[in-house]
C-alpha cells in the first residue's frame, strides 16, 4: 500500500499556536505529551473522521479545533506506520517532535 502524500494530526488551535512560536509541536494525542507517548500520533485523509470522532466527539473545550496537514518528505524524526492492534489498520506515529517546518497547512475542523 502506498503511503500519503500527506498525514494529518487533530489538536487545538492554542496548542498549535504555541508550538509555532516554539518551532516545535509534541502532543501525541489529546492530554498527552510526546515524552508521555513516546510518539506523536497521525492519520490519513481517511481515518481522520474516526481519530477526530474518538478522540473529540463531543469536544467542549475553549479552543477551536485544527488539522494539521504535515508532508512527511519535510520531517526531521522517524516517521512509521504502526498497527495499534496485531493486523489492525496501520497509522503514522512520528518518534520526535514535529518542526512547524512540516506543517504545510492548517484547516478549520468542522
Amino acid at each position: 500500500m502506498p503511503k500519503p502524500s500527506r498525514i494529518l494530526h487533530i489538536t487545538e488551535r492554542s496548542l498549535w499556536e504555541a508550538a509555532r512560536e516554539r518551532g516545535a509541536y509534541e502532543v501525541s494525542t489529546r492530554g498527552r505529551t510526546l515524552q508521555q507517548v513516546g510518539f506523536i500520533h497521525f492519520s490519513t485523509r481517511e481515518q481522520l473522521p474516526r481519530v477526530a470522532a474518538f478522540l473529540y466527539g463531543a469536544y467542549d473545550g475553549p479552543d477551536d479545533l485544527v488539522v494539521l496537514v504535515v508532508d512527511p518528505a519535510l520531517l526531521d524524526a522517524p516517521l512509521r506506520y504502526e498497527a495499534v492492534e496485531p493486523d489492525g489498520e496501520e497509522f503514522p506515529h512520528l518518534y520526535g517532535p514535529l518542526a512547524v517546518t512540516a506543517v504545510v497547512d492548517v484547516e478549520p475542523w468542522r
